[in-house]
């Protein structure tokens, strides 16, 4: 026999293994029945096999055959079997209430979770690598890997990728994956540690829920450093699997896309992008000794090209467009070819081909921010401000903190009348990034404008600082506080660069001295190509200049000038004897 060594109910069939009343497990008991615990009912009705025990205590000399108590236990043992066999009907109820319960939590997170853990990561930010080989000097190489990364993700459909400018703010700063996460507004944060050993690369990398903070996938690369390009490509591959992204042949196709099979060359383009990035004069300069390494190793680089034609864009105009056009040769579906090439000829008051070119690399890649930021600039010179500001915000969408883009903001903002709004934009800049020039710079224009000579002096003094001037700073903070504002504008006009100082002086000198001056501010803007000739209809320094100065018919043509700029053709405003000249006279 079996017991129930919690409810002592005692079962015949040997083939039982767990009590049918609470589900303990049955034990062996031959001792089962012992004759002081009470007496079996064997009455002669089927009593669907169950044994039941007499509850009255038993006495040896009572005949348990004949007793009368025989009977009276047996009524008592069958109503208290059913008050058992209620109270068990319940118990069993109760059960299978608690297991329905517990099975559909079950069921419903199982498709939760599922459903959750199976959907695509439709955002993602892909945060600085960083450099664990104890040298500054492969910097570049950490930084570049990133870089690279964002550039291949951002051109899939359908996944938002935070831009480099946006990113890399956090580079070097111990955050939270879940405050990136909530600050950016995205669904997933990608770290990578990058670490060279002789001629080996060592990366690891970790994909990390936003909201959760738990990893969804990591992984160990290994490689020697000649298959960069390769891992590069397998990189974006497994993260793009991870984000569970449906991919087309063409998505596909892209992220495998390779520009140089060197890996010397890709190098060289890795450290001119690091320099080029910091974008002072002297570290472009690096950048362009780098990309001019890397297309002669490789001549069918485009990517080099581009380089080249991005360091000092307002420079030898020519030779850039020599070197997009190079690129685009190369590649036709570039879309940063086609961006600086619209650039180009924007700068050239080329509006047809202007529009052209931008609306090509946006087809390209919807993601590239700076064709937004040129458009933008586009509409600016054309005076359409408010289409110019949409198109700009579109570019902060993509990148917020971009320096040049916001730049353009103020800028726009400042020509179509809303000074306050752009001051308060100038210093947001300067907060987003203190060692970016421009922003200080054009600040001066605009606090000249307002009329506020001291704000202007400091803010051109410290654009000139942050440019690796800090000579020529202190001399025009020194030449205002002994001669006031026009010894300012002497010492900024001795200085060289800003022709807005000459222009200024210009009610100083004879009429020789101003054809002289005229002609040489503007042989050399010519040249490099009239980026601020639109100025001319809002900067009120050009207006006073041009009336001050003797030469006949200059006040004319300011306001033919001004006609042709808001039809938006320029190219009958270079047939402009004099003023033409002037007006491209102003630079960056």
């Amino acid at each position: 026999m079996k017991r129930c060594p919690q409810c002592n109910r005692v079962e015949t069939d040997e083939a039982l293994r767990f009590c049918r009343v609470d589900g303990t497990t049955l034990i062996n008991d031959s001792a089962a029945l012992p004759s002081e615990n009470g007496t079996l009912r064997l009455g002669s009705a089927p009593v669907s096999s169950e044994i039941e025990t007499n509850i009255l205590p038993t006495d040896a000399n009572i005949n348990r055959a004949t007793s009368p108590t025989t009977v009276l236990a047996s009524q008592i043992a069958g109503s208290t079997t059913a008050k058992l066999a209620k109270r068990n009907s319940k118990l069993g109820i109760l059960i299978a209430v608690v297991a329905l319960v517990v099975l559909a939590l079950g069921v419903t997170g199982y498709f939760y979770f599922s459903k959750r853990t199976g959907a695509a990561i439709s955002s993602i930010a892909v945060m600085p690598f960083v450099n664990e080989s104890g040298d500054a000097d492969v910097e570049y190489l950490s930084d570049g890997m990133t870089e690279t990364l964002i550039s291949s993700l951002s051109q899939l459909p359908g996944l938002n990728v935070k831009a480099r400018s946006t990113v890399f703010r956090y580079k070097g700063k111990n955050t939270e994956v879940k405050t990136i996460g909530k600050e950016l507004g995205v669904q997933a944060v990608l770290n990578g540690r990058v670490v060279q050993r002789n001629d080996r690369l060592i990366l690891s990398l970790e994909l990390i829920d936003a909201q959760t903070e738990n990893v969804i996938w990591s992984d160990k690369y290994d490689r020697k450093q000649t298959d960069l390009i390769n891992l590069q490509n397998e990189i974006a591959r497994d993260v793009s699997s991870r984000l569970r992204l449906k991919l087309t042949g063409a998505d596909q196709q892209k992220l495998a896309k390779n520009y140089t099979v060197d890996p010397e060359v890709y190098k060289l383009y890795l450290q001119g992008r690091f320099y080029w990035n910091k974008r002072t004069d002297s570290e472009v300069d690096q950048a362009v000794t780098y990309f001019k390494q890397a297309v002669d190793r490789d001549p069918n680089f485009a990517l080099g090209w581009v380089g080249l034609a991005d360091s000092n864009e307002d420079q030898d105009r020519p030779t850039k467009m020599e070197y997009i056009r190079r690129a685009l040769d190369i590649d036709d579906n570039l879309a940063e070819a086609h961006a600086s090439l619209g650039y180009q000829y924007m700068c050239s008051q080329d509006w047809v081909n202007t529009e052209r070119e931008y609306k090509r690399a946006m087809e390209l890649n919807p993601n590239y921010a700076q064709t937004y930021a040129w458009n933008g600039a586009r509409l600016m010179m054309l005076g359409k401000y408010d289409e110019s500001l949409a198109s700009i915000q579109r570019g902060l969408d993509l990148e917020p903190t971009a320096n040049g883009i916001n730049f353009y903001k103020a800028v726009c903002l400042a020509v179509s009348g809303r000074r306050d709004e752009a001051v308060l934009q100038f210093k947001r800049i300067q907060e987003l990034d203190p060692t970016f020039p421009w922003a200080h710079s054009f600040l001066a224009r605009v606090y000249i404008w307002m009329g506020n000579r001291e704000a202007a002096v400091e803010e051109r003094a410290k654009a000139l600082e942050l440019t690796g001037r800090p000579e020529d700073a202190k001399l025009l903070r020194e030449s205002f506080a002994k001669e006031g504002w026009d010894g300012f504008l002497r010492a900024g006009a001795r200085q060289g660069r800003e022709p807005f100082f000459k222009l200024a002086l210009l009610s100083n000198a004879n009429d020789a001295d101003k054809e002289a001056m005229v002609k040489a501010l503007t042989e050399r803007s010519v040249e490099r190509g009239g980026f601020w000739l639109f100025l001319v209809k809002t900067d009120p320094l050009l207006r006073s200049a041009a009336r001050r100065s003797a030469i006949p018919g200059v006040v004319e043509e300011i306001q033919s000038a001004k006609v042709i700029l808001e039809c938006g053709g320029l190219t009958p405003l270079f047939r402009l004897p004099s003023y033409s000249l002037l007006i491209k006279g102003t630079s960056r």
